[in-house]
């Protein structure tokens, strides 16, 4: 049989009842003949069961439970095509995703990543908020996300895809992503070849009580957020050191830690005015409009105590 040239990379862990929804979408694209890998990362829910009626048309993959990092690389390791193109099992895909991401990538041989936007939607499919990431970015993007320590308006995991042979040159993604993958796919591939951001909503990601997303973050989110983008600061510069030219990321770059660290610590006028500034110069978000809309409105919503986050509490 021909070569597959692409392959869909489903990550499912108790999403039993998400998971119809997303293999359908990817089954349901329009363009280049695909293989489906769906790896089950040791549920205990009725993912199994919801998986079965697939295993003619899928290949099933199931696991211990390792995180999403290490079912992502299982995926891969099954995997044949030359494009990588990644699903969370609670988000699904447009119908027109695969063929926009294949032209992309053939348009350019030094692209890496390509990526498009991503429609907020609660799980009846009724869309919210506006698609993500506002900000598109395309091109070289390694010499501003290096003074922004890696930070960019960058897409989540069901709008990216990866050229194989780049994925090659970083190998899989670190195992200590238990969640959110994006963090480093989008981190990394940058500073491997051009990256192609595509206008469009082509996916949907879905708002549940699970996902990252949060109208108003408490102290024990903004410490989960601040301890993941630390980690994922040390992990990217151990790659990149030995990257050619080698980079280095600083975490006093990157401004949605300094502005985390800002709510649980508190502040006046003072320090609103030099968080505001930060945002201002913040090389992360290259829409200037944009940038300091966001740094306005840090400042302006910085508590005056960090206990008004419940962070003294959280943290005896």
């Amino acid at each position: 049989m021909t070569r597959p040239a692409i392959s869909v990379l489903i990550n499912n862990y108790n999403y039993g009842r998400f998971i119809g929804r997303a293999i359908d979408s990817a089954l349901a694209q329009k363009g280049p003949r695909a293989e489906i890998i769906v790896v089950d990362d040791g549920s205990s829910d009725q993912s199994r069961a919801m998986l079965a009626p697939y295993s003619d048309r899928v290949t099933l993959i199931f696991q211990e439970n390792r995180g999403q990092a290490a079912a992502i690389n299982a995926a891969v390791r099954a995997s044949v095509g030359e494009i990588l193109c990644f699903l969370d099992a609670d988000d699904w895909w447009g119908p027109e995703k695969l063929a926009s991401v294949s032209a992309a990538f053939t348009a350019d041989a030094d692209t890496s990543l390509v990526y498009h936007r991503l429609q907020p939607a609660f799980s009846d499919g009724t869309p919210t908020l506006k698609p993500i990431p506002r900000t598109l970015c395309s091109g070289d993007l390694s010499p501003w996300l290096s003074r922004s320590a890696g930070c960019w308006p960058f897409p989540m995991t069901s709008a990216i895809a990866v050229r194989r042979t780049a994925w090659n040159v970083a190998g899989g993604i670190p195992e200590q992503f238990r969640i959110s993958a994006d963090f480093w796919l989008a981190g990394i591939y940058p500073f491997l070849g051009r990256v192609a951001a595509l206008p469009g909503a082509l996916g949907f990601y879905r708002i549940h009580d699970n996902t990252w997303y949060r109208p108003v973050d408490d102290a024990a989110m903004l410490r989960k957020r601040m301890a993941h983008w630390a980690a994922t600061i040390d992990v990217m510069n151990r790659f990149l050191s030995s990257h050619n030219p080698p980079a280095t990321l600083h975490l006093s770059d990157h401004y949605p830690y300094q502005v985390a660290l800002a709510q649980m610590e508190g502040g006046g006028l003072w320090t609103r005015f030099q968080l505001a500034m930060r945002g201002i110069a913040f090389a992360g978000e290259p829409h200037l409009m944009r940038r300091m809309r966001d740094a306005l409105r840090a400042a302006y919503n910085l508590p005056r105590r960090g206990k008004e986050l419940g962070w003294a509490e959280d943290s005896q």
